[in-house]
């Protein structure tokens, strides 16, 4: 499976994920990525909660994100009074939600290193219950 696939595959389990909820609507963003325009990967929202979403899905232990990718994601959030949220899905382990500041530097990028993600990000249930990250 190509890499754009696996994350076409993890951004679609997600939406699912927020359906399911009953309080979600949730949607992937065309063109994320890949226009010149800030957008996130998924857009979720519920009565009281509104979500712009960063997905990576990976097998290793840890991810790199570019810098001006999340700033863009902070951008449209702001736009859109929206929570930038950072989503990452390990493989086998489930998704775990990080606010942009809850990024490590690593230079030109941030990492996300699993075990800290671990301790330090919300899970789905948490994030989907209303309570703010």
């Amino acid at each position: 499976m190509s890499r754009k696939s696996k994350g076409t595959n993890a951004e679609r389990e997600l939406i699912h994920l927020f359906w399911k909820t009953g309080r979600f609507a949730a949607v992937r963003v065309a063109g994320s990525g890949s226009i010149k325009y800030p957008v996130p990967d998924v857009y979720a929202a519920s009565a009281t909660k509104k979500l712009a979403i960063e997905c990576k899905s990976l097998k290793g232990d840890a991810q790199y994100i570019k810098k001006s990718a999340v700033e863009e994601l902070k951008i449209f959030a702001q736009l859109v009074g929206a929570q930038p949220v950072i989503a990452v899905r390990f493989d086998h382990t489930g998704w775990y939600f990080l606010p942009p500041e809850g990024l490590r530097d690593a230079g030109k990028n941030y990492v996300i290193h699993k075990e800290e993600v671990e301790f330090r990000a919300q899970t789905f249930e948490e994030l989907s219950d209303t309570k703010t990250i």
